[in-house]
């Protein structure tokens, strides 16, 4: 048969036909796979930069000294309160009986001046009142005084005046001598007694002035008890100032014994026995808590995802491992702006690159997290965008 005879054409066009059938039901396959896979897919955005999160407390005293016992290992797991390292107290604890020494002494002084106090307040109100009943004694015995210097004056004058006119009797023998010698001499002794009187006069006087003395001295009672009350307020000072001497003694005594601020597990030591320690030295770091997946997602994934949507994470270290979780939050901006140094996109040829926002996706099954994920490890999360989020206070919005 020659090529151009109707068999061979024929053969040729059932061959086309067959190869173009066969071409149809592949891209029928492909594009039903295709389909089929895009539809189980177009909901879901995943990402292999994501990385197992959690929190990290650094384990460091608060004052320093020499380590005198260590009581963990790396990779122990401890609870909260559980002591860790133990650092030589005994400069703290003499510091803490100098302060407690200081305490007693600041409240004795205390109890003394509030006694003083209330000393000066009594005895300062009866001396006033001693002091106005001796002025008032003293007025009185100054207008007795008086009086009798009136009266010795007086009968010292009118026996002045018998003396003299006993005398002009006596010169004309009208008078004895005796009565003009006894006329004479109650002169005199009424002279005495009229400057005795005057002196009376002026020692009443002279006790009036001192008991004016004592009263103004009385009237300072006030200012008295105020220089008391200042004395008891500085001693209430210093003993509020040795307690709180104490109060910091007490505290860095009890800083001494390092214990784990969390439950958790300890990594990392860097202490042992006879270490000299400073204050903020980090001895080792305590993972608390349960881990989380941080997910470095492409901006361009986060135009459907949520805030509660539900995700499903696998591990690399176990394939097999699928965790359940969701969505938490979003952090407010790209990892590259929150690095150590942010491009700067102001200089130079700009290109423009997609932008990855960490996602923070918590795990729904704290204890299969807490047994099979170690910090750092990497993970694959898969997020149902298509869902609705589940019950949350920002679930309507991404952020």
């Amino acid at each position: 048969m020659t090529e151009g005879s109707p068999v061979v054409v024929g053969d040729i066009k059932r061959t086309r036909t067959k190869r173009f059938r066969i071409m149809g039901l592949v891209l029928a396959a492909v594009a039903v796979v295709g389909g089929g896979w895009w539809l189980a897919t177009r909901n879901h955005v995943t990402t292999d930069d994501a990385f197992v999160d959690g929190t990290v407390v650094q384990v460091s005293p608060q004052v320093g000294g020499r380590v005198v016992a260590v009581h963990f290992a790396d990779n122990d797991r401890v609870e909260r309160g559980a002591l860790l390292v133990e650092i030589d107290p005994r400069d703290y604890q003499a510091a803490a009986d100098a302060a407690k020494a200081s305490l007693d002494a600041a409240t004795a002084r205390q109890s003394s001046a509030q006694a003083d106090l209330a000393l000066t307040r009594v005895t300062s109100g009866a001396d006033y009142t001693r002091a106005e009943s001796a002025l008032a004694g003293a007025h009185e015995r100054v207008a007795q005084a008086r009086s009798t210097a009136d009266a010795a004056q007086a009968d010292a004058v009118r026996a002045a005046a018998d003396a003299v006119r006993y005398k002009e009797l006596f010169a004309g023998r009208n008078a004895s001598r005796q009565r003009l010698d006894q006329a004479e001499a109650d002169a005199r002794a009424s002279q005495s007694r009229w400057r005795a009187a005057k002196a009376a006069v002026a020692d009443a006087e002279a006790q009036v002035a001192q008991a004016e003395a004592q009263l103004k001295s009385a009237g300072t009672a006030a200012q008295q008890v105020k220089m008391k009350e200042a004395a008891l307020a500085l001693a209430d000072a210093q003993v509020e100032q040795a307690e709180a001497s104490l109060r910091t003694a007490q505290l860095n005594l009890s800083y001494t014994r390092v214990v784990a601020p969390q439950a958790g597990r300890l990594s990392k030591k860097a202490v042992s026995v006879g270490d000299t320690v400073q204050r903020g030295q980090i001895l080792t770091q305590l993972v608390a808590g349960q881990p989380w997946v941080v997910a470095n997602y492409k901006e361009t994934q986060l135009t459907r995802m949520r805030v509660g949507q539900p995700a499903t994470v696998t591990v690399d270290a176990y394939p097999g491992l699928r965790l359940r979780g969701h969505v938490d939050s979003f952090q407010p901006g790209t990892g590259a702006r929150f690095a150590l140094l942010p491009p700067e996109n102001a200089t130079g040829n700009y290109v423009k690159v997609v932008q990855r926002v960490p996602v923070k996706i918590v795990l729904d099954d704290p204890e299969a997290a807490a047994k099979f994920l170690a910090l750092g490890m990497s993970v694959i999360p898969d997020v149902d965008v298509g869902a609705v989020p589940a019950a949350h206070p920002d679930a309507t919005v991404r952020r």
